[in-house]
């Protein structure tokens, strides 16, 4: 190495890269100068001296700890760290390290092969003259993916996988009498069996399921599953076991819970929903006194205001647990999955179908187990008492959220004035929930209209309405009931008439430490992203709080939407002030909920759909019987896998939208429409259409006759010399370009 070709001296650049994979692939070693020319083959003084100074100045760096004068070796202690390989299709990998800090660069050459979400233990590379900070992978310490999907291109001699997605690098290599007979042209899902190494670069696979045509619904559906891992088939065994679940409610077991099949119940769902996992029921109190449920009769120890009318409100959820016991083969599965997954066109369900859309799904005329939260509560919300308790149900009447909507407006309808008061009551719940402190986010879901063949038709938005706000808030309060009632004193309450509220912020000295229990939590915002937020938005005349009482912050940001509301820059604002919130999360380690402005809370209300709210049920009755303080370790590692697989579930659902969006947009190529810049990027901008809210790309190359800088502050690209901006809300008028299905890729131009 001591000297190229041509006899031309070797630069500076190319020693240090040799000296620093040296030290790299003996991260423990001290190795001497002479150790270090004899393994570079450095054979000329001029070389030599080069490579001294090279190490004086890594040692400058703490790149390389000086052992002695002639010695050094690896910092490990500053330069080898752990932690998350993130694959980008464009070479620009990186490494997220373990402690939260920033993204490190990662180069191809130096990622060892590592795939997207592999844990990687990485060594830092110095790099004075360029100031980028650079990592190289060392070691792969955990695959977090076995599998791919993908098409098959099947030769005379072999076969490969070419994998979707970001996580691959390379195409899977398939041996011919591994192809479970699948075809050029067909998706596959394939399990890698070979990883590169020294030996072979090669990744090697074989396929495990063909899943069909390329373009076809069910394939892309299946394809989208298999790709995040999640499964897409239900186990035979595991819908054996449901389908051999007894579904008859014995007299002894009605007789142990309070019975609710005489009082008015309804449940509210969306149009096409199957599984209702939460009902409602409502009936006036007579003289401030409980009705009777079973043998029991209390009286409210609390009067109300004089004339004040109180009713008895019961919050009805599935009672999952009763069937699904734990430990159990149907309840391992559900584990793993730990929430249901809503694809545009189907739900790949938490349960089998026999539970979550029969047994335990709360369907009109027929009895249904239920836990129940129980408010006596007066026309203007006040919450006087309330009760934990398992129930029987059987519910009157099942109503989509749209018929609500409709008598809520004023159309009559069956039981539109008890609907009618409960949406009362939820408003003025919801406005409480603002005035203490809760951000103000009514987030627009996108929905398509399917035909028979899976083919979308029309493209739209669904909006917050009162009657999705009715079941909401009742929603809300259950959850927020129960975190309480076990955070209170340690002790959960027995199934009598409580006062309410449960708690106050402040614990009694005597108080016991609270029993282990699942919270859904919620930070506050990144401070450093409220400065960005603030900074952005001031020279559009906007002012955003960034210090104070987590009360005055949200009450700043709702301040700041509503201002912004019917404004052109209402998306921006919209949009950055949620990048500025943190992400939701389960845990047994309660640090309140920043959103909600709840300092107790947690999901209790869809046990059929979420592995949490099933858990949630079951802590409660173990601590309603007398039960111990479960063990928080295991739980805690149970609220990290259901954190996670929330994650997956919602990557995938945005995936299926990504697909079926430019499906849909596939016949408009050359069509202009109306949009707005909702993302800005080193690589060009996206502009969401304002007639179909559909989302696509405009690449930096085909932005106008200029070179355009990314402002990552400011969100917007600036031409360099003409100054013109392309900012994060801005109006633009865009031209379809391309709709590339298989890459789920939709691609815009600036419309003349």
């Amino acid at each position: 190495m001591g000297q190229r070709k041509g006899g031309r001296r070797l630069s500076k650049r190319q020693v240090a890269d040799a000296v620093q994979g040296l030290f790299q692939e003996h991260p423990g070693e001290a190795l001497s100068y002479k150790q270090v020319f004899k393994a570079l083959k450095l054979d000329t003084h001029p070389a030599k001296m080069l490579a001294v100074d090279v190490m004086d100045e890594l040692a400058w760096d703490d790149y390389l700890s000086k052992v002695d004068n002639s010695t050094y070796r690896l910092n490990m202690k500053t330069q080898v760290q752990e932690g998350t390989f993130i694959r980008k299709a464009n070479g620009k990998n990186s490494f997220l390290p373990d402690d939260g800090g920033k993204p490190i660069f990662v180069s191809e050459r130096n990622s060892m092969s590592a795939m997207g979400g592999d844990r990687v233990r990485v060594a830092m590379m110095a790099r004075r003259q360029n100031h980028i900070k650079e990592a190289i992978v060392t070691e792969i310490l955990e695959r977090k993916h076995n599998q791919a999907v993908g098409i098959l291109q099947v030769e005379k001699d072999y076969a490969f996988l070419n994998a979707e997605g970001n996580i691959f690098a390379q195409d899977i290599l398939i041996p011919k009498k591994k192809l479970k007979g699948g075809k050029t042209g067909e998706k596959a899902v394939v399990r890698i069996t070979q990883w590169p190494s020294k030996e072979s670069k090669n990744l090697v696979g074989e396929v495990i399921d063909v899943l069909g045509k390329q373009g076809e619904n069910d394939v892309e559906m299946h394809a989208i599953l298999a790709q995040y891992d999640l499964p897409y088939k239900y186990p035979q065994r595991v819908e054996e076991a449901a389908n051999k679940i007894d579904t008859g409610i014995t007299p002894e077991e009605i007789a142990r819970r309070k019975d609710f099949r005489d009082v008015l119940t309804f449940t509210i769902d969306p149009a096409d929903a199957k599984d209702f996992d939460d009902a409602l029921s409502i009936r006036r109190m007579e003289n401030g006194e409980l009705h009777p449920h079973g043998n029991e009769t209390r009286n409210s120890k609390q009067p109300s205001a004089p004339n004040a009318q109180l009713y008895e409100v019961g919050v009805h959820i599935a009672d999952v647990s009763h069937y699904v016991t734990e430990g159990s083969i149907i309840d391992k599965e559900a584990q793993q999955r730990a929430t249901s997954v809503y694809l545009v066109d189907r739900t790949i369900p938490m349960l089998p179908e026999r539970l979550c859309n029969f047994i335990c799904s709360l369907r009109p005329d027929e009895e249904k187990l239920c836990y129940s939260v129980i408010f006596i509560i007066d026309e203007d919300a006040n919450i006087k008492k309330w009760q934990l308790a398992h129930t029987v149900i059987k519910s009157n009447r099942r109503y989509a959220y749209e018929e609500v909507q409709e008598m809520l407006e004023g159309k009559d309808g069956d039981y539109a004035e008890e609907l009618r008061l409960l949406s009362q009551m939820a408003q003025k719940l919801r406005d409480r929930r603002f005035q203490n402190g809760a951000v103000k986010f009514d987030r627009e879901e996108l929905h398509f209209d399917i035909d028979e063949k899976g083919r979308p038709t029309r493209c739209f938005f669904k909006k917050s309405t009162l009657a999705t706000q009715l079941i909401e808030e009742f929603m809300l309060l259950a959850n927020r009931t129960v975190a309480e009632m076990v955070s209170s004193e340690g002790n959960l309450v027995k199934e009598g008439l409580q006062n309410y509220p449960p708690i106050t912020t402040h614990r009694s000295p005597n108080a016991k430490k609270p029993k282990t229990f699942v919270y859904r939590i919620h930070d506050q915002p990144d401070p450093q992203k409220l400065e960005n937020l603030r900074t952005a938005l001031a020279p559009m005349g906007y002012k955003v709080k960034t210090s104070g009482t987590r009360g005055a912050i949200s009450r700043g940001l709702n301040k700041l939407m509503s201002e912004a509301e019917g404004r052109r820059e209402q998306k921006l604002v919209e949009t950055l002030t949620l990048r500025a919130m943190m992400k939701a999360k389960y845990s047994t380690h309660n640090i309140g909920h920043y959103g909600l402005a709840f300092d107790y809370y947690t999901h209790f209300t869809s046990p059929i759909r979420r592995y949490p709210d099933t858990m949630v049920h079951r802590l409660l009755t173990r601590y309603q019987e007398g039960g111990r303080s479960a063990n928080q370790d295991h739980y805690e590692e149970l609220c990290e896998h259901s954190s996670q697989m929330e994650q997956t579930a919602a990557n995938a659902e945005r995936d299926s939208i990504k697909y079926k969006m430019v499906e849909f947009m596939a016949d408009k190529v050359g069509q202009e429409f109306d949009a707005h810049i909702s993302g800005v990027q080193s690589y060009g901008i996206y502009c969401e259409i304002d007639e179909n809210h559909c989302e696509g790309l405009v690449g930096m190359h085909d932005l106008d006759g200029d070179y355009y800088e990314f402002d990552e502050k400011n969100y917007q690209l600036v031409g360099r010399r003409h100054h013109r901006k392309y900012q994060l809300g801005d109006a633009i008028r865009i031209k379809v370009a391309r709709a590339n299905v298989e890459r789920r890729q939709l691609d815009f131009v600036l419309a003349d």
